[in-house]
């Protein structure tokens, strides 16, 4: 499973990076690093200069699977003002599945904090190639650490390229705990148990009635290929669960917020119109 979502490592910083064309007024996050950091496509992304183009590709996403452009710039945009809001408390960040995200790079507030960025080999050498053709180099408080999930220990890999779990920690858990066994969930939660207390965790994960097909949400293509047919999607929760979950481990949950509130925050004011979906959604918490 772990597989299958590395192959989808790209594709939020693709509708980052055609976000980028957009005039800043109307831009809903700002990412000068998205288009330059994939590993390819780069020439064909340009073409989303033209207007039309970049509205002929959001109306196609949102026939498809509605809501899902404005769901990925959404958590992203939220996810980076978690980050800067408490970079004042922690002292390092650990992204797991980090795919192409640029924030290591571009958060002027994580510009003196280590960050440890894991993925699976394939995602993070490619990353590492078009890091160094970006900024000649690595810089050093940035560690990317490769790791196959399906096999491998977290508190190993992590222990093994120099973190400590004594660091008051932001862990980002983005557009991942979809692709888990329950297992995978519960030890990726049993490493999280012995984070510092005032560590910080931000996730996003799929509704389970969606998964259960119980409820669709204008989703029944997606549902057919990813639940269905491939059985790519086979992790998910209810909003009410999460607090007696992360209870079990030493979290406490601060939020939970879904799409159609990040819209009202982060898409109302741009006057664009995007549609929001409530098949995911974003748990905020801290370690106790």
């Amino acid at each position: 499973m772990a597989k299958a979502a590395a192959k989808t490592g790209a594709g939020p910083t693709v509708l980052v990076a055609v976000e980028q064309y957009f005039p800043k007024r109307e831009r809903i996050i700002d990412d000068d690093l998205a288009g330059k950091i994939l590993p390819s496509g780069r020439t064909l992304l340009s073409m989303a200069k033209s207007g039309l183009i970049r509205n002929w590709m959001i109306r196609i996403s949102e026939k498809s699977t509605p809501g899902m452009w404005g769901c990925m710039v959404c958590r992203k945009r939220y996810i980076d003002e978690k980050v800067r809001e408490a970079h004042h408390e922690i002292e390092a960040v650990v992204n797991l599945g980090a795919g192409y995200d640029t924030r290591a790079f571009r958060l002027q507030e994580l510009s003196k904090i280590p960050v440890w960025e894991l993925d699976q080999p394939e995602t993070i050498e490619s990353k590492r190639s078009r890091l160094c053709k970006i900024f000649g180099g690595i810089p050093p408080r940035v560690h990317l650490v490769a790791m196959d999930f399906d096999h491998e220990k977290l508190e190993n890999v992590l222990e093994s390229s120099g973190y400590s779990l004594d660091k008051r920690t932001f862990f980002i858990w983005e557009a991942v705990t979809q692709y888990l066994t329950q297992e995978g969930i519960r030890a990726t939660f049993d490493f999280l148990s012995g984070a510092e207390r005032g560590s910080r965790l931000a996730l996003t994960y799929v509704r389970q009635d969606f998964l259960d097909g119980r409820a669709k949400y204008g989703w029944e293509t997606f549902y057919k290929k990813f639940v269905e047919k491939d059985k790519t999607w086979i992790f998910g929760m209810e909003p009410e669960a999460w607090p007696d979950f992360l209870k079990a481990y030493g979290w406490r949950k601060i939020e939970d917020i879904g799409y159609g509130e990040l819209a009202e925050r982060y898409v109302k004011p741009t006057g664009r119109t995007l549609s929001s979906t409530p098949i995911e959604r974003i748990v905020y918490a801290e370690k106790l």
